[in-house]
């Protein structure tokens, strides 16, 4: 993710607020709404037409051209003809109108949005091969990620990026899963989960029981059919009891119900459907944790900063250009000021020492101490006195050489 300056992963942004958004979604909710109605009422005359073509060809089959009166016979379908032109003018007439909609829906986007965003874009950020696989690589991972492997595939052949095997594999298990999960099947996970159990348990992960406490639970909304498979099935909870005991108990107590059914007594919520979409992101976090991954993908997290981002990088052009500061940007890969992207984008490619206020290199990398405070290598020789380190923190005394180079 450091590798992504977050500006520069947006194409259009609000200029300065959400009042901007707030106005060009007005607009567009006028012409969807234009398209809805032009929709039903399209349905409506055309239904109308079909019917009275359908009743003339009726009459035409029962009657016979011989039978009828030509005169009625004409006089009905000259007034379809009628109908039928009058409607396709009307049509036409209201799709014209949507087309003037739809266009002030563009002015909108024109007049509150700058298109114009290269002022605040490091121009070289992309200028080498080396920058654009990387780019083509985040991008291709994402797409594993949301499961578009087709797509990713054909990126990789266009693009000249090989991805090794070894990295497709886990993205294709996990989205494997989580479609499976979608459609409210469990054994895949169920699967994944027994079999990476002990990990999962390093992790203090809580999967595995949700899984079968899932699975127990569908077994309930079966009724009174299930409850021999539902008490059998209740045996996978025995390597939880000391985690989750009163979870247990709450499954178990709702055993009483099941003949009057689970949706009629005090235990109904075991029945929400929400259930679903919390074991989907329980799955997703702890997999990703397991494989070494990040929870979200890092082209979606630079996107959503820069989407933060990009707005206040163009006011502060606006001002160095107003009060004639050229020089206060000066520097391609830093900003004159700090943004704020809200805890959820907080990351760190650098660590900086709390002790010498500087940032660490590969000479000068972080030291993890045996008490879990991390400082730098050139700070740890500096406290070093007579081969003992005290902690500036805790402070606890321990040997130099038991702390861990966490970084590089």
């Amino acid at each position: 993710q450091d590798r992504f300056f977050p500006s520069c992963v947006c194409v259009c942004v609000p200029a300065s607020s959400m009042e901007q958004c707030a106005c060009v979604e007005r607009e567009l909710e006028k012409v969807l709404h234009r398209f809805v109605m032009y929709g039903h009422q399209s349905e409506e005359r055309l239904d109308e037409l079909l019917r009275s073509v359908c009743e003339i060809r009726a009459q035409l089959v029962a009657f016979g051209v011989q039978d009828a009166d030509l005169s009625v016979l004409s006089q009905n379908m000259t007034q379809c003809c009628k109908n039928i032109k009058e409607t396709v003018q009307m049509l036409a007439s209201r799709h014209k109108d949507i087309h003037g909609s739809v266009s002030k829906v563009g002015k909108a986007i024109d007049r509150n949005f700058d298109a114009e965003i290269s002022a605040v874009v490091a121009e070289t950020v992309w200028d080498t091969a080396e920058r654009q696989k990387y780019l083509s690589e985040s991008i291709v991972e994402h797409l594993y990620r949301q499961g578009m492997l087709s797509v990713a595939e054909d990126l990789c052949q266009e693009s000249g990026v090989v991805i090794d095997m070894s990295m497709k594999q886990p993205f294709l298990e996990l989205n494997r899963i989580l479609e499976a999960l979608r459609m409210q099947d469990l054994r895949p996970a169920l699967e994944w989960a027994v079999s990476n159990r002990q990990r999962l348990l390093e992790l203090n992960s809580s999967l595995e029981f949700k899984l079968h406490r899932l699975y127990f639970i569908s077994l309930l909304s079966g009724g009174i059919g299930n409850q021999m498979e539902a008490l059998q099935y209740a045996r996978h909870f025995q390597p939880f009891a000391s985690q989750h005991q009163r979870d247990i108990q709450i499954l178990m107590g709702s055993l009483v119900y099941l003949r009057h059914g689970i949706e009629n007594s005090p235990y109904r919520s075991l029945l929400e459907t929400n259930q679903w979409a919390e074991i989907c992101n329980i799955f997703t976090r702890d997999a990703c944790a397991l494989l070494g991954l990040s929870v979200e993908s890092p082209l979606s997290v630079s996107f959503a900063s820069g989407c933060m981002a990009l707005p206040v990088l163009m006011n502060i052009k606006q001002v160095i250009e107003q009060r004639q500061c050229s020089g206060v940007w000066t520097h391609k890969d830093e900003l004159p000021i700090e943004i704020d992207l809200g805890k959820k984008c907080w990351y760190h490619s650098v660590f900086a020492c709390p002790i010498l206020r500087q940032q660490t290199s590969e000479s000068n990398p972080p030291m993890k101490l045996i008490c879990g405070h991390v400082i730098s290598r050139d700070a740890l020789n500096k406290l070093t006195n007579a081969g003992k380190l005290k902690c500036p923190y805790c402070p606890m005394e321990q040997n130099p050489s038991h702390a861990k180079q966490i970084y590089f």
